[in-house]
C-alpha cells in the first residue's frame, strides 16, 4: 500500500515552495526507535500519515502534529519500535495534501526536517536559537533573456541559502536609461517581465538572492537580450458604456455562425477524421464578416450585446472555438477579412448600438504553450509513422492558423514544434524514450512527444506542473485541465505581466467587458490582487471612471450542482467570486493561495458574506452597498443547473441570491457551449412551451438574460453539444447556423424588424424567435425588468414577484407573474398597467390578482407614478405573450 495520491495542485502549502526533484533516498540515522520530525507548513493543523519500514500506514489522514515547535514549524516524534526509518506524507487534515509530488517522504531515525519538499537527515532544531546570519545564499544560476518585441523576460535556477532566501534583486543595464534595479520578493519569484522597453536595444541583466538578514549573493552570471520592434497599435475604439443590467446578451461561437468570407475558412488537421470534410463544414468557418453582416438579425432579435468566443490566434488540432490560445497579443487570422478585423466588428457593433463582450482565458493556453512567454520544444518524426504529424522546420514560416507553409501543404504546419535531435536546454525528462504506449493510431508514443505537466516540459515560473485530482480541492486552481490546456502559473508574476499586458490590449480596441473562461481554477485573491485591479486600472486610465464601472466582467466558476454551494466548498462556489478578500494574507502570491483557500474553508459556507443587495425592503428600492464587491460578476451556475423547469431555476436562484454581492449582475442562460441544464451533453430539448417559459422568467427576474446562438429556432434541440473531433460538427450543437440567416434584415430598433428577405425571414417568424423580440422590447422599456432588486413578500403563485428600480428621477414598480396566476398584498396603491395586454386596474386596497396565463405567457403590471407613468402594451400579441 502507498500512501495516497492526493495532488496539491503543485501549489504545497509549506512556507516556501521550491520544486526541487525528490531526493531518491534520505540516509538513516544509525540509532533506532524513534523519528523525531519538524515538518514546515503555514497550516493551522498537520498531520503525519506515514508506515515504519516494515510496517503498515496509519489510518488517513494519519497523526496529528499536535506542538508547534516555533513559528512555521510543526513537530512530531514517532516511536518505531525496531524500524529503521518510516515513509511519510503530510496533510491538514481538510483533504490538502503534502506528498511530494507523489512520491512519499523517506525519514530516518533521529532528528530530520522537512522543508519546501526537501529532507534533512540528522538536522539541528530548527527551532533552537540562532546567532546572527551572516552566510549569504548562493548565486543564482540559469539566468537567460528573452526579448517579445518591446519585453523581455528573465528567469533564472533558485538560490539556496542556509536560512531562506527571501527575494532577488536584478540590475539592468542598457539603453538610454542607465543602471535600473528592481526588487522581487518570494522564493518563488525566479522569473521577471521587464516591459515598455526601447525597441532595437541590447540590454544586460544580472541577479542576486537575498535573505532576511539583508545577506547579498554573488551576482549571477549576465545574460543580455535585444528588443525588436514594439506591437503594431490598433487604431483603437472605445466602450458604448452604460449599465450592463440595461442590456440583453446573445452568444455566438464565431466561427459557427455566418461565414462572410470562404477564403479564410480551415479545416485543419481533423478535418477528414472528424467528418467535416464530407459535409464541406471546415471547423472555422464562420468569421467576422459573416457576424457585421448579421448585426441587424441580432438587433432586430432585441439583443444589445454580444458575447463572442476567444479571439486570440489559436493552436491545435481542433481550436475553432477558441479556447486553445498560443499568441495571445495576435487575432486568430482565421476570423479575419479585409475590412473585417476585430476592431472593424467592434466599430460596427457598437455604430449599431451592440456592445462586444470578449471571451478571455486567464488560466491556460494551448498546449504548445503561449508565444511570447514559453513555447516548448517536442520531439518530432523519430520514426516515418509520425511524419503526417511533426513537419519539417521551415525557416521563415511564421504560423498564424490561415497562412500555408509550402512545402508541408498545411495551415497548421507544426515545423516549430519539430526536433529530431534533443533540443538545447531541454528540461523534459527521458526525451525521446518510449512510453511503452501507442496511439489510438497504433504508432509508438515518445517520452516528450506531447505536452505533460510532470515531464519538466513546461517550467515551473510558466506553468503549473501537475494534473488536477480532486475537481473540489485546491489542486483544481493551480493544476491542468486537459493536455489541451497548458495551466498557467498565475501566481508568478511574469506571468501575470503577460496576461495584464494582452488583455489591457483589446481594452484598448473598445471592447465592453470580458466572459472569463474557467475562472474558478485560478485562486481568488489571485483575481482580486492582480487581475480585477488590472482591468478596472487600465480601463480608468484609457477611458475614465464611468466607462470603467460599466465594464462588464462575468467569470464562468463551474459549478455543477443544485445546491447553493458547490459540494460545500466555498472555493469552489460560483458567488464566493463576486467578494474582495477579508482577510490580509501573504505578499507571496503562492503563499496567498493557499492561505486563502485554508482559511476560506475552514470558516465553511456559514460564515461567508451575505448580501441584500438583489433585495426590495418591503416595497423599496434601497442603496445597494458593492463596497466588498471583488470588480467580478459571475455566469448563474445554479440556474443553469436547475432550468430543465423554470419554476426550478427560479426558486433555486432566488435561495442563492444572499450570497452573491449583488445578484442583479448574474448572468442567466439556460444552455451554452458546453452544457444544457443538468450538466446535459445536449441541447435544450425540454419543447418550445418550456422554452418560452424560460426566456420569459429570464427576461423578468433579476440578471441579465443571455441566449446562446439558433436557440431562438430550438437549433440543434436534443443533439449533443460537442463530440470534439469524434463526430462531425454538423450532428452537433455547435453545428453551423449560416444557413439560417441567408438573405438581408432591416432592425430599425432593437426588437423590430422592418424587412426581411431569404431564409433568414423564414427564422424571423419562427415562435420563439417573435417571443424574444418582445420579451426584450418589453424589458427595454421597464427598468425595474432591468436592474429592480426583487421580492416575494406578500405575493402568492409560483414564479411571482415584484421589482422595483429607484435612481434619480427614475421610479420604477412592477408585479410580475410567469406562466400561473398570482396575488400580491401590500402593494402600493395606484393605478398598475400590464405591459403585455393593456389591462388597467385602479388598486385602493394594496391588493392585485392575476389570474394564469399559460405556460410561457406572463403579466407585468407596472405602477403608474409621479413622472413615471406606465409604458402601457408594449408590441402587439404573439405566440405566447397574449
Amino acid at each position: 500500500m502507498r500512501s495516497p495520491a492526493h495532488r496539491t495542485a503543485g501549489l504545497l502549502v509549506t512556507a516556501l515552495l521550491v520544486l526541487v526533484p525528490l531526493l531518491a533516498a534520505i540516509p538513516a540515522a544509525s540509532a533506532a526507535g524513534s523519528a523525531t520530525v519538524y515538518y514546515a507548513t503555514g497550516w493551522n493543523t498537520a498531520n503525519v500519515h506515514y508506515r515504519p519500514t516494515g510496517g503498515s500506514w496509519t489510518t488517513v489522514p494519519g497523526v496529528p502534529m499536535g506542538e508547534t515547535a516555533c513559528a512555521g514549524w510543526k513537530k512530531r516524534t514517532i516511536d518505531l519500535g525496531s524500524a529503521t526509518g518510516l515513509r511519510a506524507a503530510f496533510n491538514n487534515g481538510s483533504g490538502t495534501w503534502d506528498n511530494n509530488g507523489g512520491a512519499d517522504y523517506v525519514l530516518g531515525t533521529g532528528v530530520s526536517t522537512v522543508r519546501d519538499r526537501v529532507v534533512t537527515a540528522n538536522a539541528a532544531n530548527p527551532c533552537a536559537p540562532q546567532g546572527p546570519d551572516t552566510v549569504a545564499p548562493t548565486a543564482p544560476a540559469g539566468l537567460t533573456a528573452i526579448a517579445n518585441g518591446t519585453s523581455i523576460a528573465i528567469a533564472w535556477d533558485a538560490a539556496t541559502d542556509d536560512v531562506g532566501v527571501t527575494g532577488y534583486r536584478i540590475t539592468r543595464t542598457g539603453g538610454t536609461g542607465g543602471t535600473k534595479v528592481t526588487d522581487v520578493t518570494g522564493v518563488t519569484a525566479t522569473a521577471h517581465s521587464d516591459t515598455g522597453l526601447a525597441e532595437n536595444t541590447a540590454y544586460r541583466y544580472t541577479v542576486q538572492a537575498r535573505d532576511a538578514a539583508g545577506n547579498v549573493s554573488p551576482a549571477s552570471a549576465a545574460a543580455t537580450a535585444t528588443t525588436g520592434r514594439g506591437p503594431a497599435q490598433p487604431a483603437g475604439g472605445t466602450p458604448l458604456g452604460g449599465d450592463p443590467r440595461e442590456d440583453s446578451i446573445y452568444f455566438v461561437m464565431t466561427a459557427r455562425f455566418a461565414d462572410g468570407d470562404p477564403a479564410n475558412n480551415r479545416g485543419g488537421s481533423q478535418h477528414v477524421k472528424s467528418g467535416n470534410a464530407a459535409n464541406d463544414d471546415p471547423m472555422f468557418r464562420g468569421d467576422f464578416k459573416g457576424l457585421i453582416d448579421k448585426l441587424d438579425y441580432v438587433k432586430g432579435l432585441g439583443f444589445s450585446a454580444l458575447w463572442i468566443t476567444p479571439v486570440v490566434l489559436n493552436r491545435s488540432d481542433y481550436d475553432f472555438h477558441g479556447y486553445h490560445g498560443w499568441d495571445f497579443h495576435r487575432v486568430d487570422a482565421r476570423l479575419e477579412s479585409e475590412g473585417a478585423s476585430y476592431q472593424d466588428l467592434i466599430n460596427a457593433a457598437h455604430a449599431k448600438g451592440i456592445k462586444i463582450y470578449q471571451d478571455v482565458v486567464y488560466n491556460h493556453s494551448s498546449r504548445w504553450g503561449a508565444k511570447g512567454l514559453f513555447t516548448p520544444k517536442v520531439y518530432g518524426v523519430r520514426d516515418a509513422q509520425w511524419s503526417w504529424y511533426y513537419d519539417q522546420p521551415a525557416p521563415g514560416f511564421t504560423y498564424d492558423g490561415r497562412s500555408v507553409e509550402p512545402v508541408s501543404g498545411k495551415s497548421y504546419h507544426n515545423g516549430d514544434l519539430w526536433s529530431t535531435a534533443e533540443p538545447a536546454g531541454n528540461t523534459c525528462r527521458d526525451w525521446g524514450v518510449p512510453t511503452g504506449g501507442q496511439s489510438a493510431e497504433g504508432y509508438r508514443v515518445y517520452n516528450c512527444q506531447w505536452p505533460s505537466p510532470t515531464s519538466g516540459m513546461f517550467p515551473a515560473t510558466y506553468f503549473h506542473n501537475c494534473w488536477i485530482g480532486n475537481w473540489e480541492g485546491e489542486d483544481s486552481r493551480s493544476c491542468w485541465l486537459h493536455e489541451d490546456l497548458a495551466d498557467f502559473n498565475t501566481e508568478s508574476k511574469v506571468v501575470q505581466d503577460y496576461l495584464i499586458d494582452v488583455y489591457n490590449r483589446y481594452i484598448d480596441m473598445g471592447v465592453d467587458g470580458f466572459r472569463v473562461d474557467t475562472a474558478v481554477h485560478v485562486p481568488r485573491v489571485t483575481w482580486n490582487r492582480r487581475f480585477l485591479p488590472a482591468i478596472r486600472a487600465h480601463a480608468t486610465a484609457r477611458f475614465g471612471a464611468a466607462k470603467a464601472k460599466d465594464f462588464y466582467v462575468f467569470g464562468e466558476v463551474a459549478a455543477f450542482v443544485h445546491d447553493k454551494w458547490n459540494r460545500g466548498s466555498v472555493n469552489h462556489s460560483a458567488q464566493f467570486y463576486t467578494w474582495k478578500e477579508r482577510k490580509q494574507y501573504s505578499a507571496d502570491d503562492v503563499k496567498a493561495a493557499i492561505e486563502q483557500y485554508d482559511h476560506e474553508n475552514l470558516m465553511g459556507t456559514g460564515n461567508q458574506p451575505v448580501s441584500t443587495n438583489a433585495t426590495l425592503n418591503g416595497n423599496a428600492y434601497h442603496a445597494p452597498d458593492h463596497s466588498a464587491f471583488s470588480g467580478m460578476n459571475v455566469i448563474d451556475m445554479r440556474m443553469h443547473m436547475n432550468f430543465g423547469e423554470a419554476s426550478n431555476a427560479f426558486h433555486n436562484g432566488k435561495d442563492s441570491d444572499d450570497g452573491y454581492n449583488d445578484a442583479t449582475f448574474n448572468t442567466v442562460y439556460v444552455d451554452s457551449h458546453d452544457y444544457g441544464p443538468n450538466k446535459s451533453s445536449v441541447r435544450f430539448d425540454g419543447g418550445t412551451d418550456a422554452w418560452a417559459e424560460n426566456m420569459s422568467l429570464m427576461w423578468t427576474f433579476r440578471g441579465i438574460p443571455t441566449l446562446y446562438y439558433g436557440s431562438e429556432i430550438e437549433f440543434q434541440r436534443g443533439k449533443r453539444i460537442d463530440c470534439g473531433p469524434t463526430c462531425p460538427l454538423a450532428t452537433t450543437g455547435r453545428a453551423y447556423y449560416g444557413g439560417h440567416l441567408a438573405g438581408s434584415v432591416i432592425a430599425p430598433d432593437f426588437g423590430t424588424v422592418s424587412g426581411a428577405t431569404g431564409a433568414v425571414a423564414q427564422t424571423l417568424d419562427k415562435p420563439l424567435v417573435r417571443h424574444v423580440q418582445r420579451l426584450n422590447r418589453i424589458r427595454r422599456a421597464i427598468p425595474a425588468l432591468q436592474k429592480g432588486q426583487y421580492s416575494i413578500e406578500g405575493v402568492s403563485g409560483d414564479m411571482a414577484f415584484k421589482r422595483r428600480f429607484t435612481q434619480g428621477a427614475v421610479d420604477s414598480f412592477v408585479l410580475v407573474s410567469v406562466s400561473g396566476g398570482a396575488t400580491f398584498t401590500g402593494i402600493p396603491n395606484g393605478t398598475y398597467v400590464d405591459a403585455v395586454t393593456g389591462d388597467t386596474r385602479v388598486v385602493t386596497g394594496g391588493t392585485l390578482t392575476i389570474a394564469p396565463g399559460g405556460k410561457g405567457n406572463l403579466r407585468a403590471y407596472v405602477l403608474s407614478l409621479p413622472g413615471n407613468p406606465a409604458p402601457g402594451r408594449i408590441g402587439a400579441a404573439g405566440p405566447y405573450l397574449k
